[in-house]
């Protein structure tokens, strides 16, 4: 069994200051509008991996949200969301430009179409690869086939995986709602008819 993981999830954790609940990651429900707590996945993961790049040991939900609403105003959904990784990409292009920084930047799409997929082993291989240069993947899931731990059309904070070598097992930690769920990435793979994409990205 083979595992990549972060190596500091604390960097994610963020306090309620008016509740004292604690969460692991953004969550699109803190939008205050309907449309963005629709449709606010994608800053939502976004705002997940600029938080962690921060390597801040503690945040609190008003410096979270205020975070979201400015990747919001980068990563913008369109009427179908952000439902590609090129419409990520332009989004994360225009936050690298506003903080006059520079955006590096990879994926690995999911196409719909099956026999233009890349195989497992390259997808595994990729975010592998993130993880340990300590870099969160972003993760789209436009179907979730039989993985039923996995909300359609949504993008999810990718954080940890568990493999056997001859992928007979592929296990991920993700972060979603503002909590650390489990997929089985083997079983998304082999049952999501719409596909999605996963992306890496960093700003220096």
């Amino acid at each position: 069994m083979k595992k990549a993981a972060l190596k500091n999830p604390e960097f994610f954790e963020i306090l309620d200051e008016t509740t004292g609940n604690k969460y692991s990651g953004c969550n699109q429900e803190w939008y205050r509008k309907p449309w963005q707590r629709m449709a606010g996945c994608g800053p939502t993961v976004a705002s997940n991996i600029i938080l962690y790049s921060r390597k801040n040991n503690g945040t609190v939900k008003g410096d979270a949200l205020t975070l979201m609403e400015e990747l919001w105003k980068h990563v913008t959904p369109t009427f179908r969301g952000v439902n590609t990784t090129n419409i990520f990409h332009r989004g994360l292009k225009s936050l690298a430009e506003s903080m006059n920084a520079a955006l590096l930047y990879d994926a690995v799409d999911m196409p719909e179409k099956k026999e233009k997929r890349p195989s497992l082993e390259t997808v595994v291989s990729f975010i592998d690869s993130s993880l340990e240069k300590d870099i969160p993947v972003a993760y789209l899931n436009l179907c979730n086939g039989d993985e039923k731990n996995l909300d359609k059309w949504h993008w999810v904070t990718l954080t940890a995986i568990e493999y056997e070598e001859d992928m007979s097992s592929v296990c991920a930690e993700i972060l979603d709602e503002g909590m650390k769920k489990t997929v089985d990435l083997l079983l998304w793979y082999s049952t999501t008819t719409l596909g999605g994409g996963f992306v890496a990205f960093s700003l220096i």
